[in-house]
């Protein structure tokens, strides 16, 4: 189960997953992501550092998500990718399409930062 995570000081939500995101976790996913909207949240963080597989519609769900924050004038930030889900992002230049940081902080501050 993903736990939302809500930045108290701006409009940044952070979405941790874990294990296998797969299309049987794109369901619980969606739902957090949907929660994170209804909050207000316009940029979204999706922290992988515990992901250790993603399939296309893991991808599709992250398109989705980082089109809906577009249109809010946010942004979906990646981070922590650990190199089998990353070898998957630059195989479908998706790593082209997001902003991926190496940890959680750095994907925050440059949250705070683009502001």
């Amino acid at each position: 189960m993903n736990q939302l995570e809500m930045q108290p000081t701006s409009q940044t939500a952070v979405v941790p997953i874990a294990g296998r995101f797969d299309a049987h976790q794109v369901p619980h996913v969606q739902k957090t992501l949907a929660s994170a909207y209804a909050s207000g949240a316009h940029t979204i963080i999706v922290d992988l550092s515990e992901v250790n597989f993603v399939d296309s519609s893991a991808l599709a769900t992250l398109v989705q998500a980082m089109k809906r924050c577009r249109e809010q004038d946010g942004e979906l930030i990646l981070c922590g990718v650990r190199q089998p889900v990353r070898i998957i992002f630059e195989l479908t230049r998706l790593d082209k399409a997001f902003r991926i940081f190496n940890s959680l902080e750095e994907a925050q501050m440059a949250a705070v930062q683009a502001g």
